[in-house]
């Protein structure tokens, strides 16, 4: 006689249930995404609009917004980014701990939008790897919680402890970032043998 309280495929009571270490991480993973906004332009307001108490974005875990990268797994880059700040969004990048994520939102962020000049950046995605595109000039808060929806199904699915959901994004192709302080303590260091750091007064 089998107790009721017990799944007789398993043995185990009902109350038990068996799964992996990478599933139960992913699903804490993609149910508490902890973003890290880089808006610069209008699609800011509307990052600004989906954490507002009207789209009630604590549904999916991700309405808390830190503004520390070494915090956060989930970067939205939300608007054009200009050649000077370059640097910094590839700084911010680079402080993230892994797993981490990025949301490219808005038409400026994906591909330039309609700044078609050399002193903005032409797709994030060149210097950044992204994993979701969110199209609009600007994109409603809708949109990026489909995207955020999208995002958790890529977590569940794909595994975090292989690195197998890196295998599908898009790969940086621009330059590597630049240590700004490495270059001015290189330039402090420079050799000054030889330089004429006095030059005496000439008389007559």
């Amino acid at each position: 006689m089998v107790d009721s309280t017990t799944n007789s495929r398993s043995g185990l009571p009902d109350n038990v249930f068996l799964t992996t270490i990478d599933a139960a991480a992913n699903w804490a993973r993609s149910n508490s995404l902890w973003p890290m906004p880089f808006a610069t332009a209008c699609c800011g307001i509307e990052l600004m609009a989906t954490a507002s108490s009207r789209f009630d974005l604590a549904r999916f875990g991700a309405e808390v917004m830190r503004f520390s990268p070494r915090q956060c797994d989930l970067m939205i880059v939300a608007g054009r980014v200009a050649m000077k700040m370059l640097p910094v969004l590839q700084r911010i990048w680079l402080q993230m701990p892994e797993p981490k994520w990025c949301i490219s939102m808005g038409a400026c962020a994906c591909t330039g939008g309609v700044f078609d000049t050399y002193a903005v950046v032409q797709g994030v995605d060149r210097f950044i790897p992204v994993d979701l595109y969110i199209p609009g000039c600007p994109p409603r808060p809708e949109q990026l919680i489909a995207a955020l929806i999208e995002m958790q199904s890529k977590i569940m699915n794909t595994g975090t402890f292989d690195g197998r959901e890196f295998a599908h994004r898009t790969q940086a192709t621009g330059p590597v970032p630049l240590d700004l302080d490495e270059i001015r303590r290189a330039k402090e260091a420079a050799l000054v043998e030889g330089l004429e750091i006095f030059q005496p007064p000439k008389l007559g």
